[in-house]
């Protein structure tokens, strides 16, 4: 079974050592494991809830972008793209928001931490907070469900927004599935050795306190910045404790064991916290220095960086289009021109019960599903320029003739004639894609008369 993963890195801010040490280097080397399918995005639209200053988002982004791909990400082996280019999400988002609870978006951490400070201030419970504060976990278990993660890696302080993400989901699937599991259930990943970074001031390296040390800052701004990297006062040949040093935290995210080892006997016996500073100036850079090198050069190639965003959003839609469909239908957002296509009576027909359902598109196209006799859709067409072309295939296919069905991880396309001209359902795993196969099969089996 092939496990797909999801994370994402707000775009409000120059990725730090935080950002890449907690979230973007161990993401890249997940996605280089066999049985894993990443999809790993830029959270642009939860961006807005942070920040009003549109340059400062639109920079983050370009930063964010081009420190994934300087960091080593392979974008054949990923889906990778700008949440905002994915209009299916905030669609999902709305869907969501009709069957999440109240008391649920209640208990949300950040809500509850901004209730509370406005409480403590002595302000109106709800000043300064917005609907898109109050209602960012839907938005996030949008992100999540709309493309059905098994895992998303998160820090022990998001473990809440995958539980929030669980439990609409199965609000929804309650409601609308009439026995159908539209959303897999996500698990939050936790991996314990991933590092969560101090920052300067010790406290959790966040651009919210203004203590981070930038990634790909030069290297005379990064040793400058670790030179203001906060100690205890004890002089050279004093012994320093390495389990209380914030240092030695950063050092440790960076070295190998063997390094650390010495690292620490080299503190114990008395390291000045000016040569550790270089020590741990040296370490980083020579990790980052070629990082460095390509990312200000993607930095200066804004088009190609573009060209690559799109076409993973291209990838991303590719599941997230017919999904939707598939949700919109269950909801009861169907189209007023759909009209059901009988078998042609002269001919062999469809098993019985299945049923074809041609529709036209806002844009003025044609396409058609096949709904099994329980309701489930077996297929989505591509679009077509006229009725004439989609009843064409449609007819075509219940025929009864060998089909050309050709797999992907969690899904499955339906050719004729060289050209593609269905799209299955996304599914949860390689068994209920291959169960949808052999239903569609039987669905189109010809019976006697």
């Amino acid at each position: 079974m092939t496990t797909r993963i999801l994370t994402g890195i707000t775009t409000t801010g120059t990725p730090h050592l935080g950002n890449y040490a907690g979230a973007i280097r161990p993401a890249i080397v997940a996605s280089r494991q066999s049985g894993f399918d990443s999809f790993y995005f830029l959270a642009d639209y939860h961006a807005l809830i942070k920040c009003d200053d549109p340059l400062r988002i639109q920079r983050s982004r370009l930063e964010i972008a081009a420190t994934w791909l300087a960091a080593g990400l392979d974008v054949d082996r990923v889906t990778f793209y700008r949440q905002s280019d994915i209009p299916e999400i905030p669609e999902l988002t709305w869907l969501l928001t009709c069957v999440a609870a109240k008391g649920l978006l209640n208990r949300a951490h950040a809500y509850k931490a901004s209730v509370d400070k406005n409480v403590e201030g002595g302000e109106d419970p709800d000043s300064g907070i917005t609907m898109g504060l109050y209602s960012y976990p839907v938005l996030m278990a949008a992100d999540i469900l709309m493309f059905n993660a098994h895992q998303v890696p998160v820090g022990r302080d998001q473990i809440q927004h995958v539980e929030m993400a669980r439990d609409i989901g199965q609000r929804f699937n309650h409601l609308f599935g009439k026995g159908k599991e539209f959303f897999v259930m996500p698990e939050a990943l936790i991996e314990e050795s991933v590092a969560t970074l101090p920052g300067l001031d010790g406290r959790k390296m966040s651009k919210s306190y203004d203590n981070t040390i930038p990634l790909f800052s030069s290297a005379k701004e990064m040793k400058d910045a670790i030179s203001r990297i906060v100690t205890d006062s004890r002089a050279p040949g004093e012994a320093k404790d390495p389990d209380t040093s914030h240092l030695f935290t950063l050092y440790q995210a960076f070295a190998t064991a063997e390094q650390c080892a010495g690292f620490r006997g080299e503190l114990l016996d008395g390291l000045g916290w000016g040569e550790a500073k270089n020590r741990l100036f040296t370490l980083l850079d020579a990790e980052l220095a070629e990082k460095r090198d390509t990312y200000l050069s993607l930095i200066e190639r804004p088009a190609d960086l573009e060209d690559i965003l799109l076409s993973g959003a291209e990838k991303a839609r590719r599941v997230a289009t017919p999904f939707l469909g598939e949700l919109r239908e269950a909801v009861g957002l169907r189209s007023f021109r759909a009209v059901v296509q009988g078998a042609d009576t002269g001919k062999k027909k469809a098993a019985k019960g299945a049923r074809f359902v041609s529709f036209r598109e806002d844009d003025g196209s044609f396409r058609f599903r096949l709904l099994a006799a329980d309701g489930e859709q077996l297929l989505l067409s591509r679009t077509f320029a006229d009725g004439k072309a989609a009843g064409a295939v449609s007819k075509q296919l219940q025929q009864g003739g060998e089909l050309d069905l050709r797999t992907e991880v969690d899904r499955f396309t339906l050719w004729l004639d060289g050209a593609c001209v269905a799209d299955s359902p996304v599914f949860a795993d390689e068994q209920a894609r291959d169960s949808a196969i052999e239903t569609l099969k039987s669905a189109l089996a010809p019976q006697q008369d």
